[in-house]
C-alpha cells in the first residue's frame, strides 16, 4: 500500500510539473506579447487561486507527512527547511482563501521562493552535483543525498517539493494581480 501511495504522489507530483510548465510557457508568451493565453487562465482560474494554492500546499504538507510517518522515511535537515517553507502555508492559505484574502497573497510568495532555493539545493546536494555539509550527513541516515523515493526515473522528494513551491509561486502571483493585471486590493466581503 505504502508504494502505490508513493506512486500516486509521484504521479500528482508529473501532473504539477505539467502545470508549472504551462505556466512558465504563458508567462514567456505574455512577455512575448502573446497575452490570450494569460487572460484565458486568469479568466479560468479568477477567484479560486487561493483555493488552489491552498489544496496544492495541502497535498504537499500531507505527502510530507505521508513519508515521514508513515513510511517512516528519516527528513534530513534540507526536508525540514523545506517543510519550514511549506506547512505555515497550508493554513495560511486556507483563512486567506476562506476570507477572500486576495490582496494578501503577495505577502506569502516568499515562502515558495525560498522554498524552492532549498529544494533546488536539494536536488543538487541529491544529485551529488554539491557535497553534503556535515550537517547534512548528521541529520538523516545517508544524509540529504539520500533518495527515498525514485519514480519514474527521477520524481524523488525535492522534486515533489519543487514542483509544490513552483505551482504556489504561480498561483500566489496570479492571486496578487487582480484580473486586469492590477495588483488586487479587494476586501474581504466583495465580490469576485
Amino acid at each position: 500500500m505504502t508504494h502505490d501511495v508513493i506512486v500516486a504522489l509521484a504521479a500528482l507530483g508529473v501532473a504539477g510539473q505539467a502545470l508549472a510548465a504551462l505556466l512558465v510557457l504563458v508567462g514567456v508568451a505574455a512577455v512575448a506579447g502573446v497575452r490570450g493565453p494569460l487572460r484565458a487562465i486568469r479568466s479560468a482560474l479568477w477567484g479560486y487561486e487561493l483555493w488552489a494554492a491552498f489544496v496544492v500546499a495541502a497535498l504537499a504538507t500531507g505527502g510530507s507527512l505521508f513519508f515521514s510517518e508513515i513510511a517512516r522515511f528519516v527528513p534530513c535537515e534540507l526536508c525540514w527547511f523545506q517543510r519550514i517553507c511549506m506547512y505555515p502555508l497550508s493554513l495560511l492559505l486556507l483563512f486567506l482563501a476562506f476570507r477572500g484574502e486576495y490582496g494578501m497573497a503577495r505577502y506569502l510568495i516568499p515562502f515558495p521562493v525560498v522554498g524552492a532555493g532549498v529544494s533546488i539545493y536539494h536536488l543538487l546536494v541529491e544529485n551529488k552535483v554539491v557535497g553534503q555539509t556535515a550537517q547534512c550527513l548528521a541529520s538523516a541516515p545517508g544524509g540529504c543525498a539520500t533518495k527515498w523515493i525514485d519514480e519514474f526515473g527521477y520524481v524523488t522528494i525535492p522534486t515533489l517539493a519543487l514542483t509544490g513551491f513552483a505551482l504556489l509561486i504561480g498561483l500566489l502571483a496570479f492571486a496578487s494581480v487582480g484580473e486586469t493585471g492590477e495588483p488586487a486590493t479587494l476586501r474581504a466581503d466583495a465580490e469576485r
